[in-house]
């Protein structure tokens, strides 16, 4: 079972970290690190590359983040540890995109891969979260503001719909993460300096 596990985490985490965003701007000539947040995630490739390659890497950062927990749970044998193997395999999804090995160990933000897994565990815990993004981003403006808030809010979501206990621990490491991850964009936040959707329309 320990070698089992350890297959599972690498393999989960290999997938995790390959960085879609960045290989389709280099598809097209250019590099997402080098031009607006520098980001890797699907906000800064719509905000550099367009609306098509940026709806194609959320689509493939949140299957990055599912299908790793899906293949784990078809293949595991059906034992105790088995689902908090599967937990933790959601978790190095996860962590293989925030710090990628193929980019010297720096990544994205996690918030869509983050969102393959839950969806994954709790596709009606998501569904709450995804409201309370598009919420918060409408009315304040800021995507950073509703990935921070939606991701807090996830971990309360599977308590209160009766998610396991390995489930709740690796929602709550991966709140953590994406929170860590964003540190930046919450001081911006604080100092009133991060961009605004609302402010892009407006021009």
């Amino acid at each position: 079972m320990i070698i089992t596990f350890f297959i599972s985490f690498f393999v989960s985490y290999l997938l995790g970290a390959v960085p879609f965003g960045l290989l389709f701007s280099r598809a097209v000539g250019k590099d997402v690190r080098q031009e607006g947040s520098g980001n890797i995630g699907a906000t800064n490739v719509n905000r550099v590359l367009g609306k098509k390659l940026g709806i194609l890497t959320l689509l493939c950062d949140v299957a990055k983040g599912f299908f790793p927990v899906f293949i784990a749970t078809a293949f595991l044998p059906s034992t105790g540890n088995a689902e908090l193997i599967v937990a933790l395999c959601g978790l190095a999804t996860v962590l293989g995109h925030m710090f990628s090995v193929y980019m010297g160990f720096k990544g994205g933000k996690g918030v869509a891969t983050a969102l393959g897994v839950f969806l994954f565990f709790s596709p009606l815990a998501v569904l709450f979260a995804l409201f309370l993004f598009v919420a918060v981003v409408y009315f304040s403006g800021f995507v950073s503001a509703g990935s921070l808030a939606a991701s807090a809010f996830i971990p309360l979501c599977l308590w209160l719909l009766g998610s396991s206990l390995p489930v709740l621990l690796v929602a709550c490491t991966i709140a953590l993460l994406i929170w860590l991850k964003h540190s930046s964009n919450i001081g911006r936040l604080m100092r009133g300096e991060e961009k605004s959707w609302k402010t892009k329309e407006a021009k």
